[in-house]
């Protein structure tokens, strides 16, 4: 007890002068001038170094935070995260030996003199293994005592949280937050970190996480574990910078691996590094054989997070960067941030004021000059600044009092990995913003996998926000750039605009490809049926609208009136009205059988087999005519609108796919003599009517779409194609199945 209250004193001590300095030099002159910063930087960063390990790691996550702190104190706190003062190295070889139970020798043939590099918990040496390879690792070895100390640091904070949470149980009842389960989560994580055993099997874990993922650009030396134990980890060595040392260019360029790395720790696996400041991300001096420029090492502390809360954060980044916060306010439910019996309409305007200002970007400093613009603060004019203040005040006031948030424990360590990642991508872009960074791998996520949760979501992307149940075909051919990285925006770049295709995006080969491969499972599940919606539609407009422009032009024109007389000869029949013998599918067996006859009139049989189309369909086909207009150009659109159907240009059109291999390779467009007659006919048919730009144009698109695909995607599109007309036959067949039959 003596000494817990010691170790209190001693935090006091130091935490009190600190902050009086700041208060009387923030009185005396209105403000912290910048020639006191450094002093105050250095102060800061020796203080929390006499403090000891648990303080280190605060001050190492502020490091990375351009957005917070200038740099006078970035550069103070960046020492916190290799550069703390090392113990002896006598003591470290004899924790080794004890540790590995023998002498030096036995396990290396060479140590350095000094570590390489010491931070809070434990320091790390360079040393060749006696392997016979003399294979370099590095020998991280635990600091004396750190326990003892690291115990008595969260004692102190347990205290403090104790009296924070009094406080607000005091004056802000509606808050749920246990403040004190946050500082256990993150204890509990701390003390993870104290075991080497542990670290090692979290480094083994994530290594192969990264390889099984086949995530680029970054990877996770090897763990030698037969020389791990509780206070001793050896790993691979790897040559490079720690990301601190490197230029706000160099950053700014590996940003992108170090982020696939962490959403894909974070959503695919649910296991992710909690620590990634610039210390434990390393650029390589060579990349690896694998191509590899990054390293990510110290794996002690790492969280898991359930795959139900997974599913909800997912969906709640899709809400946050569309805008859409009625939507974010269930999935803050689903994570229990909220509670249900929440009032919606006063969450959902404080959320756009609070979060809005986050998702443009930029870090701390931008946030706050979005609020001041949100709060009408003008540096200029006190006026407006104390009236922005004051609305700004009353809305914390809300948030604190009427509106009862609680933060889960989990977010303890989740927010801190964020924070830390976030401050990391800052230093290298000050415009970054995480959640619009992020939502090309979301979006990815969602065509890929297809368990119904993620088709939940994928269908809410796709469908339109009014209820409709139709495919937005924009919103489509918009995921699929998102998902390539190329993402149209809203308001000032600041959300992403579902409805809008990125301008210089995909084009029609690539999206045929990603679409059939392996990374569009989710995709391809809910396509499923909306292509059988497609190809109905289609069908039946191109047959309607053909029969009736061959019905006009079979029938034979009337025969001309006699003068003074007038019209003495009957008018022709209607083709589409006289009873005629048909050639229909069988009954009962979904068209596969021997057809029949049935005598019935054209227009009857085209009744059935192809219904006219709702209004709902018909803004569908619309819909389905300008996407074909967008990537193939008007004369595919006019044919998809069955505009035109009996011209030569309908018939190139459909003799262009067939030749590009568009509708698939199965029995009926094989062989030679059948390859021939299509080819002479495209021929015979350019001749006749000229060479057609937009038909010559439309093949070469399909043919070099269908030639990128390798042999698995192909044989996926021929799968398809033979399904969808299997389907489609069978579902005409169900419509004439009631047809009396001659034959």
């Amino acid at each position: 007890r003596g000494a817990l209250n010691r170790r209190w004193g001693v935090f006091v001590g130091k935490a009190v002068p600190f902050l009086t300095k700041m208060v009387t030099l923030f009185i005396r002159d209105g403000k912290i001038r910048d020639e006191e910063i450094p002093g105050l930087s250095k102060q800061a960063r020796l203080d929390l170094e006499e403090l000891g390990p648990t303080f280190i790691k605060v001050g190492q996550m502020m490091s990375v935070r351009p957005d917070v702190l200038p740099q006078s104190t970035l550069d103070e706190l960046t020492k916190l995260q290799d550069s703390v003062v090392p113990f002896d190295t006598t003591v470290a070889v004899q924790q080794i030996e004890r540790e590995l139970g023998g002498p030096l020798g036995q396990f290396f043939t060479s140590i350095s003199e000094e570590p390489v590099a010491a931070a809070s918990l434990a320091q790390v040496y360079l040393a060749t293994l006696n392997d016979g390879n003399d294979t370099r690792v590095a020998v991280k070895v635990q600091r004396p005592d750190v326990l003892g100390t690291v115990s008595k640091d969260l004692y102190v904070l347990r205290r403090a949280a104790e009296v924070f949470q009094g406080l607000v149980e005091r004056f802000a009842p509606q808050q749920k937050t246990n403040y004190v389960d946050l500082l256990n989560e993150w204890s509990i994580g701390f003390y993870t970190e104290l075991d080497f055993n542990n670290e090692a099997q979290n480094q083994e874990r994530l290594r192969n996480l990264l390889i099984d993922n086949n995530i680029e650009g970054i990877m996770v030396p090897k763990v030698y574990k037969d020389l791990c134990t509780r206070r001793i980890l050896v790993s691979d060595w790897v040559d490079g910078r720690k990301l601190s040392d490197c230029t706000k260019d160099e950053i700014a360029q590996v940003t992108p691996f170090a982020q696939e790395a962490f959403l894909t720790q974070l959503f695919e696996a649910g296991f992710f590094h909690a620590d990634p400041h610039p210390g434990n991300i390393l650029k390589l001096d060579e990349p690896t054989e694998d191509g590899h420029v990054l390293a990510l090492i110290d794996c002690g502390l790492m969280a898991s997070i359930q795959e139900e809360d997974r599913d909800h954060m997912i969906s709640a980044v899709i809400h946050l960067a569309n805008k859409d916060y009625p939507s974010l306010v269930d999935d803050f439910m689903n994570l229990k941030i909220l509670p249900e019996d929440s009032d919606r309409a006063a969450i959902i305007p404080l959320m756009d004021k609070a979060l809005s200002p986050y998702v443009k970007g930029g870090g701390a400093k931008k946030y706050e000059e979005e609020l001041k613009k949100l709060y009408g603060m003008d540096d200029s004019s006190m006026q407006s600044q104390v009236g922005g203040f004051q609305a700004m005040t009353q809305d914390a006031l809300t948030v604190l009092n009427d509106i009862p948030f609680s933060i889960p424990p989990y977010f303890a360590i989740l927010g801190r990995a964020i924070v830390t990642l976030e401050g990391v991508a800052l230093t290298g872009d000050p415009d970054y913003g995480i959640i619009m960074e992020s939502y090309p791998f979301i979006a990815r996520k969602l065509l890929r996998e297809d368990r119904p949760e993620i088709q939940s979501a994928l269908q809410e992307v796709l469908y339109s926000a009014d209820g409709s149940k139709d495919l937005k075909l924009s919103r489509l051919l918009a995921l699929l750039n998102n998902a390539a990285g190329s993402v149209a925006t809203k308001e000032g770049a600041a959300f992403v605009d579902l409805d809008a295709v990125p301008e210089g995006g995909m084009n029609f080969a690539e999206g045929l490809k990603f679409l059939l491969s392996d990374k569009a499972e989710s995709l391809r599940v809910l396509l499923e049926k909306e292509m059988d919606t497609i190809v109905d539609i289609i069908s039946r407009q191109l047959l309607r609208k053909g029969v009736s422009e061959a019905v006009v032009a079979l029938t034979p024109p009337r025969p001309p009136s006699i003068p003074f007389v007038g019209d003495i000869f009957p008018a022709s029949p209607k083709l589409d009205e006289v009873p005629l013998p048909l050639l229909l599918p069988s009954v009962g067996s979904n068209g596969a059988g021997r057809p029949s006859v049935a005598l019935m009139t054209i227009k009857d049989a085209t009744e059935l087999a192809a219904p006219k189309l709702t209004q709902d369909e018909e803004i569908y086909a619309i819909s389905l005519a300008e996407a074909a207009d967008e990537f193939f150009g008007p004369a595919v659109a006019e044919f998809v609108r069955g505009e035109g159907l009996l011209s030569s240009q309908s018939a190139e059109l459909v003799l262009s796919a067939l030749r590009s291999g568009a509708l698939g390779r199965n029995d009926i467009l094989s062989g030679e003599a059948v390859k021939n007659v299509v080819d002479f006919s495209g021929r015979t048919l350019s001749l006749l009517r000229g060479s057609s730009s937009n038909t010559a144009a439309f093949e070469r698109s399909m043919s070099e779409a269908i030639a990128s695909l390798d042999d698995v995607e192909r044989g996926r599109l021929d799968d398809i194609t033979t399904e969808i007309t299997r389907r489609s036959i069978e579902r005409v067949a169900e419509r004439l199945a009631d047809v009396n039959r001659l034959l």
